[in-house]
Protein backbone atom coordinates (compact mmCIF):
# COMPACT_ATOMS: atom_id res chain seq x y z
CA UNK A 1 0.00 0.00 0.00
CA UNK A 2 1.13 3.58 -1.11
CA UNK A 3 0.08 5.44 2.15
CA UNK A 4 -0.18 9.12 0.34
CA UNK A 5 -1.61 7.87 -2.32
CA UNK A 6 -4.09 6.36 0.12
CA UNK A 7 -5.04 9.53 1.80
CA UNK A 8 -5.32 11.47 -1.58
CA UNK A 9 -7.65 9.23 -2.55
CA UNK A 10 -9.79 9.31 0.72
CA UNK A 11 -9.66 13.44 0.89
CA UNK A 12 -10.45 13.22 -2.87
CA UNK A 13 -13.48 11.12 -2.44
CA UNK A 14 -14.40 13.30 1.20
CA UNK A 15 -14.01 16.57 -0.69
CA UNK A 16 -16.88 15.61 -3.11
CA UNK A 17 -19.40 14.66 -0.17
CA UNK A 18 -19.52 18.58 0.72
CA UNK A 19 -22.92 19.50 1.52
CA UNK A 20 -24.05 16.24 1.83
CA UNK A 21 -26.37 15.22 4.73
CA UNK A 22 -25.96 11.40 4.36
CA UNK A 23 -23.60 8.96 2.37
CA UNK A 24 -24.20 5.42 2.19
CA UNK A 25 -20.95 2.95 1.55
CA UNK A 26 -21.05 -0.30 0.00
CA UNK A 27 -19.40 -3.88 1.20
CA UNK A 28 -15.95 -4.39 0.43
CA UNK A 29 -15.45 -0.16 0.49
CA UNK A 30 -12.31 0.72 2.53
CA UNK A 31 -11.49 3.74 0.71
CA UNK A 32 -15.12 5.18 0.34
CA UNK A 33 -15.59 4.54 4.20
CA UNK A 34 -12.92 6.63 5.07
CA UNK A 35 -13.90 9.26 3.23
CA UNK A 36 -17.41 9.26 4.26
CA UNK A 37 -15.52 9.26 7.97
CA UNK A 38 -13.93 11.80 7.11
CA UNK A 39 -16.06 13.95 5.91
CA UNK A 40 -18.23 13.55 8.99
CA UNK A 41 -15.57 14.36 10.89
CA UNK A 42 -14.90 17.38 8.94
CA UNK A 43 -18.57 18.07 9.32
CA UNK A 44 -19.07 17.89 13.19
CA UNK A 45 -20.93 15.00 12.79
CA UNK A 46 -23.19 16.97 10.83
CA UNK A 47 -23.19 14.20 7.74
CA UNK A 48 -24.97 10.70 8.37
CA UNK A 49 -22.68 7.75 7.13
CA UNK A 50 -24.64 4.27 6.80
CA UNK A 51 -21.63 1.60 6.24
CA UNK A 52 -22.47 -1.84 5.27
CA UNK A 53 -20.41 -4.46 7.15
CA UNK A 54 -20.23 -2.02 10.26
CA UNK A 55 -22.15 -2.18 13.35
CA UNK A 56 -20.94 1.10 15.37
CA UNK A 57 -21.31 3.41 11.86
CA UNK A 58 -24.56 2.06 10.37
CA UNK A 59 -27.73 2.17 11.82
CA UNK A 60 -29.30 0.00 9.35
CA UNK A 61 -30.68 -3.63 10.99
CA UNK A 62 -31.38 -4.88 7.61
CA UNK A 63 -28.44 -4.52 5.42
CA UNK A 64 -28.56 -3.90 1.83
CA UNK A 65 -32.84 -4.02 2.03
CA UNK A 66 -32.90 -1.06 4.27
CA UNK A 67 -30.44 0.69 2.03
CA UNK A 68 -32.61 0.49 -0.71
CA UNK A 69 -35.50 1.25 1.07
CA UNK A 70 -34.13 4.47 1.89
CA UNK A 71 -32.53 4.98 -1.85
CA UNK A 72 -36.39 4.84 -2.47
CA UNK A 73 -37.54 7.71 -0.19
CA UNK A 74 -35.05 10.19 -0.98
CA UNK A 75 -33.03 9.39 2.25
CA UNK A 76 -29.60 8.93 0.71
CA UNK A 77 -27.80 11.75 -0.89
CA UNK A 78 -24.83 10.07 -2.15
CA UNK A 79 -23.30 6.42 -2.69
CA UNK A 80 -20.22 5.22 -4.04
CA UNK A 81 -19.71 2.99 -7.40
CA UNK A 82 -17.62 0.98 -9.01
CA UNK A 83 -16.80 -1.78 -11.91
CA UNK A 84 -14.92 -4.26 -13.91
CA UNK A 85 -15.04 -1.88 -16.39
CA UNK A 86 -16.29 1.73 -16.76
CA UNK A 87 -16.87 3.63 -20.13
CA UNK A 88 -16.71 7.05 -21.15
CA UNK A 89 -20.62 7.12 -20.90
CA UNK A 90 -20.15 6.23 -17.04
CA UNK A 91 -21.89 2.75 -17.53
CA UNK A 92 -20.73 0.62 -15.38
CA UNK A 93 -20.21 -3.17 -15.82
CA UNK A 94 -20.14 -5.55 -12.58
CA UNK A 95 -21.70 -8.65 -14.42
CA UNK A 96 -18.54 -10.17 -16.47
CA UNK A 97 -16.15 -9.88 -19.82
CA UNK A 98 -17.21 -11.00 -23.34
CA UNK A 99 -20.85 -11.96 -25.10
CA UNK A 100 -23.37 -12.35 -22.61
CA UNK A 101 -24.05 -15.14 -21.71
CA UNK A 102 -21.31 -16.10 -22.67
CA UNK A 103 -19.03 -14.73 -20.52
CA UNK A 104 -14.86 -15.39 -20.74
CA UNK A 105 -14.49 -13.72 -16.74
CA UNK A 106 -17.33 -13.03 -14.60
CA UNK A 107 -17.46 -10.27 -12.04
CA UNK A 108 -19.14 -10.31 -8.36
CA UNK A 109 -22.67 -9.62 -10.05
CA UNK A 110 -24.66 -5.92 -10.09
CA UNK A 111 -26.72 -6.37 -7.16
CA UNK A 112 -28.83 -3.34 -6.35
CA UNK A 113 -26.16 -1.10 -8.43
CA UNK A 114 -28.60 -0.32 -10.88
CA UNK A 115 -31.37 0.61 -8.58
CA UNK A 116 -28.98 3.12 -6.50
CA UNK A 117 -27.38 4.80 -9.57
CA UNK A 118 -30.98 5.77 -10.33
CA UNK A 119 -32.20 6.95 -7.29
CA UNK A 120 -29.23 7.81 -5.35
CA UNK A 121 -28.57 11.99 -6.60
CA UNK A 122 -25.00 11.64 -5.94
CA UNK A 123 -23.28 8.29 -7.02
CA UNK A 124 -19.34 8.99 -7.39
CA UNK A 125 -17.22 6.34 -9.59
CA UNK A 126 -14.36 5.07 -7.72
CA UNK A 127 -11.97 2.93 -9.23
CA UNK A 128 -8.22 2.74 -8.02
CA UNK A 129 -6.72 0.83 -11.10
CA UNK A 130 -6.77 3.39 -14.10
CA UNK A 131 -5.96 1.39 -17.27
CA UNK A 132 -7.31 0.96 -20.86
CA UNK A 133 -9.10 -2.50 -20.01
CA UNK A 134 -11.31 -0.88 -16.61
CA UNK A 135 -11.48 2.36 -18.10
CA UNK A 136 -13.31 1.44 -21.46
CA UNK A 137 -14.17 2.76 -24.90
CA UNK A 138 -17.65 0.46 -24.39
CA UNK A 139 -18.38 -1.73 -21.83
CA UNK A 140 -19.01 -5.29 -22.38
CA UNK A 141 -22.77 -5.62 -20.48
CA UNK A 142 -24.24 -2.19 -19.16
CA UNK A 143 -25.14 -3.47 -15.89
CA UNK A 144 -26.00 0.41 -14.83
CA UNK A 145 -26.62 2.58 -17.37
CA UNK A 146 -24.73 6.44 -16.62
CA UNK A 147 -27.18 8.03 -18.30
CA UNK A 148 -31.08 7.15 -19.28
CA UNK A 149 -33.48 8.35 -22.32
CA UNK A 150 -35.60 11.86 -21.65
CA UNK A 151 -38.24 11.04 -19.90
CA UNK A 152 -37.07 8.20 -17.60
CA UNK A 153 -37.96 9.22 -14.15
CA UNK A 154 -34.47 9.16 -12.91
CA UNK A 155 -33.12 11.62 -9.71
CA UNK A 156 -30.18 9.75 -9.63
CA UNK A 157 -27.16 9.50 -11.50
CA UNK A 158 -23.11 9.81 -11.33
CA UNK A 159 -21.42 13.46 -10.57
CA UNK A 160 -17.19 12.00 -10.34
CA UNK A 161 -15.06 9.09 -11.09
CA UNK A 162 -12.06 8.73 -8.85
CA UNK A 163 -8.97 6.74 -9.96
CA UNK A 164 -5.63 5.98 -8.38
CA UNK A 165 -4.11 8.37 -11.40
CA UNK A 166 -6.83 11.37 -11.61
CA UNK A 167 -9.81 12.38 -10.97
CA UNK A 168 -13.09 13.56 -13.08
CA UNK A 169 -16.20 15.35 -13.48
CA UNK A 170 -19.18 14.28 -14.89
CA UNK A 171 -21.82 16.24 -16.46
CA UNK A 172 -24.18 16.00 -19.85
CA UNK A 173 -23.36 12.85 -20.87
CA UNK A 174 -19.61 13.04 -20.40
CA UNK A 175 -16.16 13.15 -18.38
CA UNK A 176 -14.12 15.93 -18.04
CA UNK A 177 -10.65 15.86 -16.60
CA UNK A 178 -10.78 18.11 -12.95
CA UNK A 179 -7.07 17.07 -11.94
CA UNK A 180 -4.54 15.02 -12.11
CA UNK A 181 -2.81 13.08 -8.99
CA UNK A 182 0.79 13.86 -8.33
CA UNK A 183 3.40 12.15 -10.89
CA UNK A 184 0.71 11.96 -13.37
CA UNK A 185 -0.06 14.25 -16.37
CA UNK A 186 -2.43 14.67 -19.37
CA UNK A 187 -0.22 12.77 -21.01
CA UNK A 188 0.17 9.93 -19.01
CA UNK A 189 -3.91 9.60 -18.30
CA UNK A 190 -4.47 9.97 -21.76
CA UNK A 191 -2.69 7.23 -22.95
CA UNK A 192 -3.76 4.91 -19.43
CA UNK A 193 -7.91 5.67 -20.51
CA UNK A 194 -9.42 4.17 -23.09
CA UNK A 195 -12.93 6.38 -23.49
CA UNK A 196 -12.29 9.88 -25.20
CA UNK A 197 -12.98 12.93 -22.41
CA UNK A 198 -12.87 16.47 -22.61
CA UNK A 199 -9.64 18.06 -20.57
CA UNK A 200 -8.45 21.61 -20.18
CA UNK A 201 -5.87 23.16 -21.38
CA UNK A 202 -4.05 22.91 -18.43
CA UNK A 203 -4.98 20.37 -15.66
CA UNK A 204 -4.78 20.97 -12.24
CA UNK A 205 -2.64 18.75 -9.72
CA UNK A 206 -5.23 17.37 -6.94
CA UNK A 207 -4.80 18.97 -3.94
CA UNK A 208 -3.34 16.73 -1.33
CA UNK A 209 -4.43 16.73 2.29
CA UNK A 210 -4.55 19.65 4.89
CA UNK A 211 -2.75 19.84 8.07
CA UNK A 212 -6.25 19.39 9.20
CA UNK A 213 -7.00 16.51 7.31
CA UNK A 214 -3.72 15.09 7.92
CA UNK A 215 -4.79 14.79 11.77
CA UNK A 216 -8.13 13.27 11.56
CA UNK A 217 -6.72 10.64 8.96
CA UNK A 218 -4.30 9.75 11.51
CA UNK A 219 -6.17 9.44 14.44
CA UNK A 220 -9.84 9.70 14.28
CA UNK A 221 -10.83 7.89 10.48
CA UNK A 222 -8.13 5.41 11.23
CA UNK A 223 -9.33 4.39 14.31
CA UNK A 224 -13.38 4.15 12.89
CA UNK A 225 -12.54 2.87 9.81
CA UNK A 226 -10.64 -0.49 12.01
CA UNK A 227 -13.65 -1.55 13.20
CA UNK A 228 -15.29 -2.70 9.90
CA UNK A 229 -11.30 -2.95 7.71
CA UNK A 230 -9.27 -3.76 10.38
CA UNK A 231 -6.67 -4.99 7.65
CA UNK A 232 -6.29 -2.13 6.03
CA UNK A 233 -6.63 0.20 8.75
CA UNK A 234 -3.34 -1.86 9.59
CA UNK A 235 -1.82 -1.68 6.38
CA UNK A 236 -2.51 2.20 6.32
CA UNK A 237 -0.91 2.71 9.38
CA UNK A 238 2.09 0.71 8.58
CA UNK A 239 2.57 2.60 5.21
CA UNK A 240 2.21 6.09 6.78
Amino acid sequence: MDGARTELLIVTLARLLEGVRTVAVGAASPIPGAAALLARAKSGGAVRVLMLGSIKHNSFTDGGRELFDCAAQGRIDAFFLGGGQIDGGANINLVGLGDYPRLTHRFPGSFGSAYLYFLIPRVILFREEHSPRVLVPKVDFISSPGTSAPGIYRPGGPVALVTGRCAFAFADGRFRLASAHPGESAESIRAQTGFDYEAPATVPATPGPTAAERALLAGRVREEIAETYPRFAAAWAAAA
